[in-house]
């Protein structure tokens, strides 16, 4: 059962978001926020996660650990497989927020399209969802396209053309596969629009993620 759970986060306004979804789903569940926006802009400078980053990432947890937490939560997909070798350091729990979004898409099909706008998000996410297919002993085919040009816009503050890019992209892999996910939270607030325009199921993390600590709460 949790009590106090700690979620870690690379960007500002997935800290907002998450203290929203889980005051209105896990309102009983004590939780603290860590933001270190600096790991996600080294990890993009660097292209690649570098000894030094997953160094960074494995102290935010221990310091998250010695805050007590019970269970932790990272919501950054480009630092997913940093995530797998701070496990190993901790006596603590960690959940990644991408970890039901790939266990979801698994099960719905075996034509999975993915729509990434960071360029680091790309492998992290490709490579979570086949390590859940090979749990589950299937063979998935996944179909990815990066939009550079999306993530561009929303840091510049451009929500409107990165909500464009990404809706065509999705779109897109519509046409083709059994499943879209959306593969960063950032694109979460478009999820219900794509829907109702192709004819596959859209997923995004966040929802799912609250399902598995709703779970992880009355075990």
């Amino acid at each position: 059962m949790i009590q106090r759970l700690a979620v870690l986060h690379t960007v500002v306004f997935l800290a907002d978001m998450f203290k929203e979804l889980l005051k209105e789903n896990l309102p009983n569940i004590e939780n603290f926020h860590i933001v270190d926006e600096s790991i996600i802009q080294e990890l993009l400078r660097e292209g690649h996660l570098t000894p030094h980053i997953i160094r960074r990432i494995a102290t935010q947890a221990m310091l998250a650990r010695d805050a007590g937490a019970d269970l932790i939560l990272f919501t950054c997909s480009s630092t997913s497989p940093a995530v797998d070798t701070v496990r190993a350091l901790l006596d603590v729990p960690i959940l990644k927020a991408d970890d039901p979004l790939a266990e979801k898409a698994v099960e719905l099909g075996t034509r999975i399209g993915v729509v990434v706008t960071a360029h680091t998000t790309l492998e992290p996410s490709v490579s979570l969802i086949k390590d859940h297919a090979a749990k589950l002993g299937k063979q998935v085919k996944v179909t990815s396209k990066l939009e550079s040009q999306a993530f561009q816009a929303i840091i510049s503050g451009d929500r409107e053309e990165h909500d464009r890019r990404v809706k065509n992209a999705a779109f897109q892999l519509g046409e083709s596969n059994d499943v879209i996910v959306l593969a960063q939270a950032s694109m979460t607030h478009l999820a219900g629009e794509i829907k109702k325009s192709v004819s596959v199921p859209v997923l995004a993390s966040p929802e799912l993620c609250m399902s598995a600590l709703k779970k992880l709460s009355m075990e």
